[in-house]
């Protein structure tokens, strides 16, 4: 029997191949149309869309002039039976939603929302994301979020309705709630 050679390892200070960081997503990338388990879910042109969606699920609307962007499910007819709505101020978001509308795999469906928006979120620039748990929090902690205090919301997300909070810094719960330095 032939013994396999091992590979030589990567010289010293580089990181193996797959270890590091990701690299950022483009905007165009992060937002082309997706499909999962034959529902599609893309950017919504009109964020108003989805405004019927979380009045029926009496969650409340975002700050119509402060929506970045949102996000809709959709099924096969062109059904809107999700949606994910996220304000933006400076370099922090805060997510509404997702709120699902279908009996077939809705936390599924709300994490695909979810994975959407963080994609779209990133490829914006946003450092820190911002959400209310609604009963979603093993969708939420499953993307690495984690329960912070209301102070830390910036002064122009503050006060929104909701209990609880929940927040998002590149996928890892390792940061510090000190401010980073501005220049």
């Amino acid at each position: 029997m032939a013994r396999s050679r091992r590979a030589t390892a990567p010289p010293s200070g580089s990181p193996p191949a797959g270890v590091g960081l990701t690299p950022t997503p483009s905007l165009a990338s992060a937002t082309l149309p997706r499909v999962w388990q034959g529902l599609g879910y893309r950017p919504l042109p009109e964020a108003t869309a989805a405004r019927a969606l979380f009045d029926f699920a009496a969650v409340p609307w975002p700050t119509p002039d402060m929506i970045a962007f949102t996000w809709g499910a959709f099924t096969g007819a062109d059904r809107l039976v999700g949606a994910l709505a996220a304000e933006s101020d400076e370099r922090s978001m805060m997510f509404h939603g997702p709120v699902i509308v279908t009996e077939d795999e809705p936390l599924e469906v709300a994490a695909q929302l979810v994975a959407a928006a963080l994609d779209h979120t990133a490829a914006l620039g946003a450092e820190t994301v911002f959400t209310r748990p609604l009963g979603l929090d093993r969708v939420w902690v499953r993307f690495g979020f984690i329960p912070v205090p209301e102070s830390t919301l910036p002064r122009r997300l503050a006060g929104r309705p909701g209990a609880g909070l929940y927040a998002w810094r590149g996928g890892t719960a390792l940061w510090t709630l000190r401010e980073s330095p501005r220049s």
